[in-house]
Order: structure tokens, then sequence, then C-alpha cells
């Protein structure tokens, strides 16, 4: 059975839902096997209250906006949908799951918690205990691991979903990763194939040597391996003997 994961990020009207504050934006992005797919869910809501200014200046969504929005209500079926029975991937993670789970409330649906219905990594959690005393937030984890981040002028549910799956992907990442763990079928093809005898009249292959820019990305990326390895790329090691 394939792996099946979906990074999840909400954007709300304010910090607390037991003050009454909503969701107001949800994004998703589905991993399966460590690699995106196509599908996503994203939806805006109408949360029948006033966003905080302060939020407001973080997300960018104001109320003439969410007007004619759905509520979270009318796309509950179908956002339970899209993230049962796979494993969040959620930056903060008691944050976005204590508000699903007051929206789920509200709509007659708090028997449905969302930790009973998924398991959650919580991707800050997992970056303290990597990276202790230092600055976590997705901004930071983006520059540790050389994440792309250049569009997020303000923040957005869906584009930090896509952002955060890449930071999770990278910081997750093992160098055994790089190799095939290939089956007992495989190894036997293999095998076959390195008994098979090859002409003794074949041309030498071709030896093509890295350019200047090409040893210098090369050297950045086995730079990347050995500090997200706690320095230990076996790569750079070699180079430094």
């Amino acid at each position: 059975m394939p792996t099946r994961q979906v990074v999840l990020d909400t954007e709300t009207t304010g910090l607390d839902p037991n003050q009454g504050h909503r969701v107001i934006e949800i994004g998703c992005l589905e991993l399966l096997n460590r690699r995106t797919t196509d599908r996503r869910f994203h939806v805006y809501l109408q949360p029948d209250r006033a966003i905080d200014d302060e939020a407001s200046k973080v997300h960018g969504i104001t109320n003439e906006f969410l007007a004619n929005q759905p509520r979270f209500a009318d796309i509950a079926d179908a956002f339970l949908d899209f993230v049962r029975d796979a494993e969040l991937i959620i930056h903060n993670a008691p944050f976005d799951v204590g508000f699903l789970n007051h929206e789920l409330q509200r709509c007659g649906r708090g028997h449905l918690l969302i930790e009973n219905l998924c398991k959650v990594e919580d991707t800050l959690l997992l970056a303290r205990q990597r990276h202790p005393g230092q600055r976590n937030n997705l901004d930071a984890l983006c520059k540790r691991y050389n994440v792309d981040n250049a569009q997020r002028t303000l923040h957005g549910a869906l584009l930090d979903a896509e952002i955060l799956a890449d930071v999770y992907l990278a910081m997750t990442r093992q160098q055994d990763s790089l190799f095939i763990r290939e089956s007992a079928a495989t190894g036997q093809r293999n095998e076959a194939t390195r008994r098979t005898t090859l002409p003794r009249n074949r041309p030498p292959l071709p030896v093509l040597r890295a350019d200047a820019g090409e040893q210098a990305a090369h050297a950045r990326y086995l730079e990347m391996l050995d500090k997200t390895s706690g320095g230990l790329c076996v790569w750079r090691r070699l180079e430094t003997q």
C-alpha cells in the first residue's frame, strides 16, 4: 500500500477558537510515497464574524472577499473525505487541529476529532528536535533547507502547504534514500545482467567532466546534506580526505 500523507495549513480570523475565531482558508496537498501528486484541497470560508486586524495583516484576506464564500459546514464532508486515514503534515499542528476540531464541533461533527481520523506529524516539533535553540518558523526552515519561498509575501494556506511539503521532504530525507532498495526479483535480474558478457570490441565510454557551475552546485548540495544529517555526509568526508 502506498504511504499517503496530506500537507495541511489553515488561515483564521484570529488566534483562539475559544474566543469565537474561525477558519477562513484551508489548503491541502497530497503526497504519495513522498512524492507530490496533483490532488489539492483548497477553500476559502465565510466565518460569520469579522477578521482581526492583526490576522488580516498576516494573510491579507478581507471580510469583503469572504462574503460570498461557503461556510465550513458546506465543505466539511469533502474535507474529511480528503484527509481521512492520511498522515497530516502540519507546522504547529495544535493550532490548526484545534481550529479544525472546533469547526467540526460547530457543525455537528464534534465526535470526529482530526487526531482520531488521521495520524498527525507536527513539523514544528520535529524541527525543534533537530535544531534546538534555533528559529524554526517556516521562513527560517526555508532558508536552512534551501527551499524557495520568494512568493511568500503574505501567508496563504495552499502556498504555505506547498512550501511546507518541500521543507518536510528536505528535513526528513535520509542519505540512504538516495540508494534504490531493490526487491529480490530485481536483485536477481541485476545478477543476470552482471553475468552477461559485454562485447570485446565495445568502444570506450565517453567521460563528461562537470563544469565549474555544476561543481559549485554539487558542493552546495553536499553542504546541505551534511547540515541536515548532522555531519554524516559520506561524500563530503571522502572529498576532504
